[in-house]
């Protein structure tokens, strides 16, 4: 079974996001913020992440870079999912090693429609 980390301080976002992504046969785990990310990364390398950009503690954005720095870093598949949509931010985003980016609030056809583009639907 696929593996996907879900990572968002919003308990809704993350509510919302598995109940999708298990509809899509992925299994999931959560993480409120960049630091509970890398310890969930450290233990097991997920095939995919669903980040959120704006987080206490540690962003997506430093979460991320980090993430492409660790051993096996490079392998799971990075969908940012957050409100900012300037290009800058986006650019931003892809630039650093996201796979894909999703606008908030997003739905099922949505996810389905990324994460087919990235290889895992």
């Amino acid at each position: 079974m696929k593996t996907c980390l879900v990572v968002d301080d919003s308990s809704v976002i993350r509510k919302v996001a598995r109940r999708i992504l298990e509809g899509l046969d992925f299994e999931i785990t959560e993480a409120e913020d960049g630091k509970q990310a890398m310890d969930r990364v450290a233990s097991k390398m997920p095939d995919a992440i669903l980040l959120d950009w704006n987080m206490p503690n540690m962003d997506g954005y430093e979460f991320l870079l980090k993430l492409r720095q660790m051993a096996g870093g490079d392998r799971p598949k990075v969908v940012f999912c957050t409100t900012e949509n300037d290009i800058s931010h986006i650019a931003k985003a892809m630039d650093s090693g996201a796979d894909e980016y999703v606008m908030k609030p997003f739905d099922k056809e949505i996810l389905c429609s990324k994460f087919g583009e990235v290889g895992l639907v």
